[in-house]
């Protein structure tokens, strides 16, 4: 009887070592075709881990109360405060210079400089409007090393980027101690230099689009003669639509048919669409004429209220219309212009189908600020967010407790945790952050898809997978050098940074590293050092990154200029990494 119970134990122990492997391997999968929906794919692995016992409910709520994640996710809600502030503008207003050499320098210098503590999309979406708005350089000279310096610049601290506190919260989680904040800043040094030379002498194989200053701001404007206007029956000349301040008449869709070019002689009907392009900040000149509604006025919101944003890869909206979608109801917000660089967009508003990269013009409600799928679907270039801009002592309040609560961290007088709990408190006593601001852009994917990540690493300890892992690694891997080993998870975080997202590779490959160093007695925290460094490599794809797509759009770039430019930081990236992490930690 003990002996059929132990085959039937065994029997149960191999089932759950497949069952986990299997979650772990389907995990990757849905990753790779479900890349806009990462939250979905992890939030599917954890049921089906809890459902079948493969986690127990101290697990679950260990993983998701896991200090690096809360670290991560206070760190992303102060950052909040220190986004209304000027520093930022003060930082734009500093970079650009008449000479390109120096431009280029102090832009890469400071972009990757403030990387290292602020958020890298606060500080391109800062700089992306004067970059692509000065006069003195063409803006794609510029915006694809400014991308490139807020990714690598994210990598000289701990707190950088959300991919090292992603893993600071792994390596806690196994049990080992936790990355310091300068453990990253070595190794991010040569990354940063190197890449920045190999970027600086390849800076003439930049594109040079020059997009004249009317065309960084025309936008497709669409608007509806209602039955009662006054332009009825009289000519384009006559109503005076040819007479207007940066904004043309380029076409009138007239039931099912687009009239292009008008004429001046032609005779507005009711019903006719007229379609502006131009300035969208002179749109409100289109209220003066009787009887025209904007897209966005047929919703029932006013204009008084604009917001620029920019569609992300993953929002809902792509590939959709704007009829199709819902979009009032989903946003509380109407669209009242539309841009896309690189093409001309022909038709009306609601029948033009959305693609990522899109620039959007929104009305928005009074609720637009608390909706929580505004992050999800949007970049927020500007317009109404931040709702507000601090001032006074406030502004100085956050600047001061922001550096001092990081630096107290840097040099060990106070946790990293401790410190930005009390500032958290700070702020919200002294209204530099609302309860709304805080719901709003409280970071839930990123919690749930590294707290899943915990939950699946932890199911594969508990089944026993990692240790049939660390015996096939010993009977068959036992005389591969060390550097093999890391050269090989470095490809490999890399190959899934670049199908799925870094956050997710990250989670993936790190449990992998530390039981791959730990078989092959090799230092763990050199390969826990090579997957945060690969996890941040995604300079190839325009839609690695959030940032990378930002500057794809406003410099007019082709994908082939991320690949000329992105392929040799790639390989320096790589080889400065490997080669640093080697003599920095060792094997």
């Amino acid at each position: 009887m003990n002996k059929k119970n132990k085959q039937e134990k065994l029997g149960n122990i191999m089932l759950m070592i497949i069952w986990v492997v299997t979650l772990f391997i389907l995990t990757i999968i849905g990753l790779i075709f479900f890349q806009k929906h990462p939250t979905k794919v992890f939030a599917c692995t954890l049921l089906a881990l809890f459902s079948s016992s493969a986690i127990s409910t101290h697990d679950l709520v260990t993983s998701f109360s896991n200090q690096g994640v809360l670290t991560l996710v206070l760190l992303m809600i102060c950052s909040l405060a220190l986004e209304k502030t000027r520093i930022l503008r003060y930082i734009a207003k500093s970079v650009i210079k008449p000479n390109y050499e120096t431009s280029w320098i102090k832009l890469f210098s400071v972009t990757a400089l403030f990387s290292s503590v602020l958020n890298n999309t606060a500080i391109v979406s800062t700089l992306l409007a004067p970059i692509r708005n000065n006069p003195y350089h063409a803006p794609s000279k510029l915006l694809l090393p400014l991308c490139y310096a807020a990714t690598l610049g994210g990598m000289l601290t701990l707190v950088g980027t959300s991919t090292n506190l992603v893993v600071n919260s792994l390596v806690i989680n196994s049990g080992l101690p936790a990355i310091d904040f300068f453990d990253f800043t070595l190794t991010g040094l040569a990354v940063t230099l190197t890449c920045g030379v190999v970027l600086y002498f390849s800076r003439h194989a930049l594109p040079a689009n020059l997009a004249n200053k009317e065309d960084m701001s025309t936008y497709l404007i669409d608007s509806e003669v209602q039955p009662t206007s006054a332009m009825i029956g009289k000519s384009i000349e006559k109503n005076g639509l040819r007479h207007l301040e940066s904004l043309f008449l380029v076409e009138i869709v007239r039931e099912q048919r687009v009239i292009s070019p008008v004429t001046p002689t032609e005779v507005i009907k009711n019903g006719d669409r007229l379609i502006f392009s131009g300035d969208i900040t002179k749109v409100m000149q289109l209220q003066q004429f009787d009887g025209l509604a904007l897209f966005a006025k047929d919703n029932g919101l006013p204009l008084d209220n604009l917001t620029e944003v920019l569609i992300r890869p993953e929002s809902v909206l792509v590939g959709h219309t704007l009829k199709e979608s819902g979009f009032r109801a989903l946003f509380n917000a109407a669209v009242v212009a539309i841009k896309r660089d690189g093409e001309r967009l022909s038709g009306k508003l609601g029948n033009i189908k959305i693609q990522a990269g899109d620039f959007l013009v929104l009305a928005v409600g009074d609720d637009f600020q608390v909706r929580k799928n505004i992050h999800k679907n949007f970049i927020i270039l500007s317009g109404v967010e931040p709702e507000d801009k601090l001032n006074g002592y406030k502004e100085w309040l956050v600047a001061c407790g922001f550096f001092l609560a990081i630096i107290g961290s840097a040099f060990n007088i106070i946790p990293l945790f401790n410190s930005l709990f009390l500032f958290l408190g700070l702020l919200i006593l002294t209204g530099c952050l609302t309860q709304a601001e805080i719901i709003r852009r409280l970071p839930i994917d990123i919690w749930l898809i590294v707290s899943s990540a915990l939950c699946l690493s932890q199911a594969l300890t508990n089944s026993g997978a990692m240790n049939i892992f660390d015996a096939v690694l010993k009977n068959y891997a036992s005389t591969l050098p060390p550097i093999i080993a890391l050269i090989v998870i470095y490809l490999l975080t890399w190959l899934f940074t670049e199908l799925v997202t870094n956050n997710a590779a990250a989670a993936l490959m790190l449990p992998i590293g530390i039981a791959t160093a730990l078989s092959l007695h090799a230092n763990p925290m050199a390969f826990i050092m090579v997957v945060a460094f690969a996890a941040s490599s995604s300079f190839l794809s325009p839609y690695g990154y959030q940032t990378n797509l930002m500057v794809f759009s406003a410099g007019q770039y082709r994908i082939k200029d991320f690949i000329r430019q992105g392929g040799g930081i790639c390989i320096t990236y790589a080889v400065a990494s490997i080669v640093s992490i080697i003599f920095i930690f060792g094997l």
